[in-house]
């Protein structure tokens, strides 16, 4: 029974919108779905706080409905970090073993993660993840899993995530001062790489775009590594201030057109399919031609897929050994756009899918959450299992989950009852990017990181 109480909480903190889930693994390995909480995020733009008085309603409100919702109180939170200010850098670094009679084992692999660690960054950087790539014994290359192995000199790539500390300081204070502790932070493309590609995928070699409200990240994975990492500081917000200001509407009729009439495909649309958009203040409607509506659309996205396929370029995907086989798996709630699938294979001429995170749902779980808009707040829950701790408790009175006001969030937020797809539409964004070859050796390192964090946090008092 214990074991079942495994209860793992995701707080997906992004541009748009706010996502807090709680879920826990059912007898079949799946993940069910307890609790959503979702509410519009204020105090965050392009990824990073930047109010955090908003940040932390936003965070509260979705909180109260997932508890609301789930019956649970939550106590800590995987949290995914993002932003524009993350980067990354290839490293290689050895060290010489004391002594080589002796066969490798995980403190080795911790003294050369410690090593690269002590890397120099620029001021106001720190790593935040040093994630193994390959290794090298003794100069034998390509070794993916060098514990029990025998040698006297070890060495490894390494993809090395750079933040900014003031940044992951803001946020993580932001979730402590709702009186929920950080149990982890997750980069967001890893998490939601977690929730949509598959290993054969990860082996083949794919590109993950998440089409967040901020930004489209970019995570490129091959041989089952994590190879590449970059963040375009567009997302599905650019394109509602395109129709805003092509169309001279409002930001929520604008972001209304997008989700219900929006393609990404002009050709789509016939010349004489209109839509009415009521006028301002006893104003004449507007009619607004879907055909126009579609061209907006196009060139924005276009300018933001051809960004990221630089990077993808940029990665070597040209290079016959470094080929993305299984091609681009598009996510986040920009991904529901209508025909973007075929713009993005149009503009790369790789394949294309959605990708929705049902792989490791549960299968009675609600249609909504398997919707590409919760791909990372369904990675977050996953890298919260891993973590095996009890995230959230049953609430004292199990009758008291209905006195709560359930429609809380939409009692403060009065556009959501009319424009639920605003909400929705608006994934976050995310950022760069980690896999590692061993679980252990990511949290090991990420437990010292967040503890750095609740230090300096505890101190700030």
């Amino acid at each position: 029974m214990m074991e079942k109480e495994n209860i793992a909480v995701g707080l997906d903190i992004g541009t748009t919108k706010i996502v807090a889930m709680i879920g826990r693994k059912n007898e079949y390995g799946k993940l069910e779905i307890l609790g959503i909480g979702k509410s519009k995020s204020l105090g965050v733009a392009r990824g990073v706080v930047n109010n955090i008085t908003q940040t932390i309603q936003s965070i509260q409100q979705a909180v109260l409905e997932a508890e609301t919702k789930s019956g649970y109180k939550i106590k800590d939170v995987v949290v995914g970090i993002a932003g524009q200010h993350i980067r990354s850098i290839q490293h290689s670094d050895y060290i010489i073993r004391s002594n080589a009679e002796e066969v490798i084992d995980g403190n080795d692999i911790q003294l050369l993660i410690d090593q690269v660690n002590k890397l120099a960054m620029l001021p106001g950087e720190e790593i935040i993840h040093v994630l193994p790539q390959e290794f090298k014994i003794d100069g034998q290359s390509e070794i993916k899993e060098p514990i029990g192995m025998y040698g006297g000199r070890l060495e490894s790539s390494f993809h090395v995530v750079v933040g900014q500390a003031a940044s992951i300081r803001n946020l993580g204070r932001c979730v402590q001062s709702t009186g929920i502790e950080l149990s982890g932070l997750t980069l967001e493309p890893l998490a939601s790489a977690d929730a949509v590609l598959s290993q054969e995928e990860k082996e083949a070699g794919v590109a993950l775009i998440d089409i967040g409200g901020g930004t489209t990240d970019l995570a490129i994975f091959k041989d089952g590594i994590i190879r590449h990492t970059a963040v375009v500081p567009f997302g599905g917000n650019v394109i509602t201030d395109d129709i805003k200001e092509g169309c001279s509407i409002i930001e929520k009729q604008a972001e209304l057109l997008k989700v219900k009439f929006g393609s990404a495909w002009p050709g789509e649309n016939k010349e004489n399919e209109i839509v009415s958009i009521p006028g301002l203040r006893g104003r004449e409607p507007k009619e607004i031609s879907l055909k126009n509506l579609s061209k907006i659309i196009n060139a924005r996205v276009i300018e933001i897929i051809e960004q990221v396929f630089t990077e993808i370029k940029e990665y070597g995907h040209e290079d016959p050994r470094k080929k993305l086989i299984a091609g681009i798996v598009l996510t986040g709630g920009g991904a529901q756009l209508k025909h973007i699938k075929q713009l993005v294979e149009y503009i790369t001429g790789m394949d294309t899918r959605i990708g929705y995170p049902n792989e490791h749902l549960a299968g009675n779980s609600d249609e909504e959450i398997s919707s590409p808009l919760y791909a990372t707040a369904v990675g977050l829950v996953m890298n919260s299992i891993e973590n095996k701790t009890q995230s959230a408790v049953r609430s004292d009175v199990p009758g008291a989950i209905n006195t709560n006001p359930v429609g809380m969030s939409i009692i403060q937020n009065p556009e959501n009852e009319e424009s639920g797809i605003e909400v929705e539409m608006e994934r976050e964004e995310i950022v760069d990017v980690e896999i590692s070859t061993d679980h252990k050796i990511r949290s090991s390192f990420f437990g010292g990181y967040l503890d750095k964090i609740k230090d300096f946090l505890d101190n700030a008092e």
